[in-house]
């Protein structure tokens, strides 16, 4: 197999399995600490290279990329079915996503321009005019899940070349040929191939990147515990995390019941639940719970778990065999806990059926950590105190949903919800790529959506000139 521009074949290979099936897909032979000098080197050249293409040239690129994604749905889409093991129906709205991504990426390249600085507004400013431009940091790492395999590789490869920088790009371990795809993509809508650096290798080799000089951010989309990791490593360095949630939807007695049910039963169980705004626990007024209780139970039943490729299947299976017995875990010993079953709780291999959990306890992981699994919590609450109190609990929160026809509780519970977005009337997953996205309290360093990543991807530099 052949590796991409800026890879060196050294290391044992990792093998990349389809986790509908446990087929081989292909292997990639590893990095190791020998090779990073020489991909440091690769990507020190791209930032040569970037300084060369004018932003014009980066919006075509980008736009050029765009295009090739939705020509091409079909053949990546079928490769994220493989690889990530999301449903067909889902790996095209995701295609969809990413040309989105670099649509938009292509937009900031050619308005983040910077602005006018009024000098003369202030005392011994009054000979003076300038401008501030927005400028590269240099070489940014990246570093990627494998939940949204392609799209959130946009989002940081996107924007990233926008802003005129070179990337170290380090996909998950389990789905790489997506994001190697995409990078092919862009190289044949004209990126210059030093732009982009593809690393594969595990622990030490990524620490290895982390600490580097060279680097002047990394952007990360992953686990709390190894963004502290990172953090404690990296030195000076700009960082951007992303790190997971486990969202609240609040469900009052005055919202419509058959539109919180769809919401929340897709928000729960979209990508089997390997989803970092996943409607995880969902908190129901009491005087409506046992109705909402019902209506969501049924629905859930209704949901086809099986083949991701047959267009009728909602849920397919989790990345792998191991997440999938790791969830379970998590079920079982909620229910020793006290908890009760509602349905689903059973695993095959990597699929998990939809399951959904009442009464666990408030210490239990289940409510303080992100499962990101098919597996949803319901409780009530009496208040409105009482369900911002119970939303606000864990330590980190990307979204959060609300329910409520009174424009009031609507209002209050956006400012009172310690989380990254409040989607009103909707499930915690909905997202679009131009808005900010990041979350709050410990999950909170930065934020992507195209505009406001290409800022954290640059860096003002003034121009004053005194007449």
């Amino acid at each position: 197999m052949t590796t991409a521009v800026g890879s060196v074949v050294s290391g044992k290979e990792f093998v990349v399995t389809n986790p509908a099936t446990g087929e081989e897909i292909g292997r990639l032979r590893q990095h190791t600490i020998e090779d990073t000098e020489h991909l440091l080197a690769n990507a020190r050249d791209g930032v040569r290279v970037m300084r060369g293409l004018s932003k014009f040239q980066r919006a075509a690129i980008l736009d050029a990329t765009a295009a090739l994604l939705r020509e091409r749905t079909a053949e990546v889409a079928e490769l994220i079915v493989r690889e990530a093991g999301k449903t067909i129906r889902q790996a095209r709205k995701e295609v969809a996503r990413a040309a989105n991504t670099m649509m938009l990426s292509a937009e900031a390249a050619r308005h983040g321009g910077g602005e006018v600085v009024p000098f003369d507004a202030f005392d011994g400013g009054q000979d003076r005019q300038g401008w501030f431009t927005r400028e590269p940091l240099g070489i940014i790492l990246a570093i990627t899940p494998y939940n949204d395999a392609l799209n959130l590789v946009a989002h940081k490869l996107g924007p990233a070349i926008a802003g005129g920088n070179a990337v170290i790009l380090r996909p998950s371990q389990r789905t790489p040929f997506v994001a190697r795809l995409l990078v092919d993509l862009m190289r044949e809508s004209g990126l210059p191939a030093e732009a982009v650096t593809v690393v594969h290798g595990r622990r030490e080799v990524l620490q290895a990147f982390i600490r580097a000089r060279d680097i002047r951010m990394i952007s990360f989309t992953g686990g709390f515990r190894t963004a502290e990791a990172i953090a404690a490593a990296a030195g000076l360095k700009r960082l951007s995390m992303e790190l997971g949630g486990n969202a609240p939807v609040l469900v009052f007695e005055d919202a419509d019941l058959d539109r919180a049910v769809e919401a929340c039963v897709s928000g729960a169980f979209w990508a089997a639940g390997q989803n970092c705004i996943g409607a995880q626990r969902l908190l129901i007024q009491r005087t409506i719970y046992q109705a909402f209780r019902a209506r969501f139970i049924e629905r859930t039943r209704q949901l086809v778990t099986g083949d991701p490729l047959d267009e009728a299947t909602d849920v397919g299976p989790m990345i792998s065999p191991d997440a999938a017995r790791a969830a379970m875990d998590s079920v079982r010993s909620a229910v020793a806990a006290g908890s009760t079953l509602l349905c689903g709780g059973t695993a095959d291999q990597a699929f998990l059926s939809p399951t959904v959990l009442e009464n666990v306890p408030l210490d239990h992981s289940l409510c303080t950590d992100e499962v990101f699994a098919p597996v949803v919590l319901l409780a009530p609450f009496d208040t409105y105190e009482q369900a911002i109190d119970l939303a606000n609990r864990p330590d980190y929160a990307l979204h959060a949903g609300v329910f409520t026809s009174n424009l009031a509780t609507a209002l209050n519970a956006s400012r009172d919800l310690e989380v990254g977005g409040v989607m009103i009337n909707d499930s915690s997953d909905f997202r679009i790529d131009a808005m900010p996205f990041g979350g709050a309290k410990y999950g909170s360093m930065g934020r992507e959506g195209v505009r406001f990543a290409y800022e954290e991807m640059t860096q003002p530099k003034v121009v004053c000139l005194r007449t």
